[in-house]
């Protein structure tokens, strides 16, 4: 039976976790006929001995090393170039997701024919109060700038149709905000995006790398989607603000006989700058578009 699924974990410092639990990710891809891609990305411990020790017999994993440490989107993108099934999931090294959820994820997608499902924490405890903080900033920034109907955005578990992640994967950041910018790449480009919840275990080994910094990364990569797809809904609303700013400002002035402001001045053409400035970017914007095809 011809593979369908190939799973991919990016690793950085877990050796640990995965002397734990790497063997039973094999084990679990033999008996489904899946592939495994492990990319380990620029480990200082012993990652890379632990993964090729217990690998080394085991014809379905591909190990990856890169030199330097590249960044979790960096890993995953290492992973996604070399997959040839026709479908992929990612999985954290750290041990905390259930395998079986990957096929719970398969038959949701197999039964919409969705193009993307995402493992949902939703009502799992988080322990972290920073994390916590994190995934409420972005939840809350993403659903403001655009219509965003998925929960849980930065699960590490995805399943996705990998033709699909391969024609976006070069858009989206090295670092820890891919988990994000491909899901929402994916929902603005109109692909069916779907929802799974699915089982969180405790971090047994190691240490998370994720910090308010990320959600602060995040929130910056969701600036940029929005750039990239649809500039006028950043650039609109500032330029009405402003135009409408200056005119409520500038307006007493001229009914009073007092002149016109230089400040309600400046901020009206402000507005127009950023208006012609959306203008100019919804252009590239759709030229971009237009190459995605």
């Amino acid at each position: 039976m011809e593979k369908q699924i190939t799973i991919i974990i990016p690793a950085y410092n877990e050796a640990e976790s995965l002397r734990c639990n790497f063997q039973e990710v094999i084990n679990f891809a033999e008996q489904n006929n899946f592939f495994v891609i492990l990319v380990n990305d620029g480990s200082k411990d012993d990652t890379r001995k632990v993964v090729e020790s217990i690998a080394s017999n085991h014809s379905c994993v591909t190990i990856i090393n890169h030199k330097l440490n590249k960044g979790y989107g960096a890993a995953i993108k290492s992973g996604i170039a070399i997959t040839k099934t026709p479908y992929l999931v990612t999985i954290d090294a750290d041990g905390q997701h259930s395998l079986d959820d990957i096929l719970k994820l398969y038959s949701k997608l197999q039964e919409f024919d969705a193009d993307m499902v995402i493992g949902s924490r939703k009502g799992k405890n988080i322990k972290s109060y920073y994390r916590h903080i994190g995934k409420s900033i972005i939840r809350s920034f993403a659903k403001l700038v655009m219509t965003v109907p998925i929960y849980d955005l930065n699960s590490g578990m995805k399943l996705y149709d990998t033709s699909l992640a391969i024609k976006y994967a070069n858009l989206c950041p090295d670092a820890m905000a891919f988990s994000d910018f491909i899901a929402l790449v994916f929902i603005n480009q109109k692909h069916l995006v779907l929802e799974e919840p699915i089982v969180i275990k405790e971090r047994k080994h190691g240490k998370s790398t994720i910090s308010l910094n990320t959600a602060i990364n995040t929130i910056l990569a969701i600036i940029h989607i929005l750039l990239l797809f649809n500039p006028l809904r950043f650039f609109l609303p500032i330029a009405m603000i402003n135009i409408l700013f200056g005119i409520g400002w500038g307006l007493p002035f001229l009914i009073m006989r007092r002149g016109i402001s230089g400040a309600a001045i400046i901020t009206v053409i402000s507005g127009l700058i950023f208006f012609f400035l959306g203008l100019i970017a919804e252009q590239i914007s759709m030229m971009r578009k237009e190459r995605l095809k």
